[in-house]
């Protein structure tokens, strides 16, 4: 966001002088041009070769020495183009972000549940972008396309604009963490079990473990048949999709009811 102390001398500088140099490369401003033969690099080369390195490697091998490396450059010449490891995870985000469907927008919910499936199907393609720093509220022309998107889908609720970014947040928070969660879960599995055989083992285990003496709400939980497995053609996909499906109509349930109230 902009430094609420910059101010411009009178009548010395332009709007776009007052865009931030890590916000005018986020947005692609042109910059001034410069005499002699054209640069071999540029900020989408750097940020499309940084978001290959994670797609393979995971945002931990994303280093400004090995992208460099990666386009025959040091590690210096590529401050040039980005300020800062900071700033290149904000340029990746949004450009692996990508831009947003078309959203229902007579619909409400229908838009609201087509925009969080459309967003949790960016991030399952890339688990990586649930673990960038979260450094402010979306700045990008990517990141703003989805909020417009969203906001699209709630133009004709009687939402005020408060409780619109109150959902977008919630939704979108959502979203990242359940993606996050799933991603997690799979990397602590032993290798070649899913998650159903997780449930199952952990519910058998635990069953053992408590007592309704000591926990007697956990302990009826555990004696049920709810971890042991379901049929077995049921895939992680598709556990996974019920259970990120009954969080969401739950927020929607919950946005209903603002909305009559307002």
């Amino acid at each position: 966001m902009m430094n609420p102390d910059f101010r411009a001398s009178e009548g010395a500088m332009t709007g776009e002088d007052f865009v931030p140099a890590p916000l005018r490369r986020l947005w692609r401003m042109s910059e001034s041009s410069r005499l002699g033969r054209p640069a071999a690099l540029d900020v989408d080369v750097v940020v499309a070769a940084a978001v290959e390195i994670a797609d393979r490697d995971g945002l931990g091998g994303v280093t400004l020495p090995k992208v460099a490396k990666s386009l025959g450059f040091t590690g210096m010449s590529l401050y040039r183009h980005v300020g800062s490891k900071e700033e290149l995870l904000a340029l990746m985000a949004d450009s692996a972000l990508g831009a947003p469907p078309e959203i229902d927008t007579d619909d409400w919910r229908a838009g609201l549940r087509g925009w969080a499936f459309a967003h949790r199907a960016v991030y399952q393609r890339r688990p990586w972008l649930t673990r960038v720093p979260t450094s402010g509220p979306p700045s990008g022309p990517n990141q703003i396309a989805w909020m417009d998107a969203a906001l699209a889908a709630m133009s004709r609720t009687s939402l005020e604009w408060g409780p619109k970014v109150g959902v977008l947040s919630l939704i979108s928070g959502y979203v990242v963490q359940s993606v996050r969660q799933f991603s997690e879960l799979a990397e602590g599995r032993p290798e070649g079990q899913g998650q159903v055989d997780t449930e199952r083992d952990y519910g058998r285990a635990l069953a053992r473990l408590v007592t309704p003496e000591r926990f007697p709400e956990a302990a009826r939980l555990f004696s049920s048949t709810l971890f042991e497995a379901p049929p077995p053609d049921t895939a992680d996909e598709t556990i996974a999709d019920a259970d990120f499906s009954f969080g969401l109509e739950l927020i929607l349930d919950g946005i209903a009811v603002s909305i009559e109230r307002s």
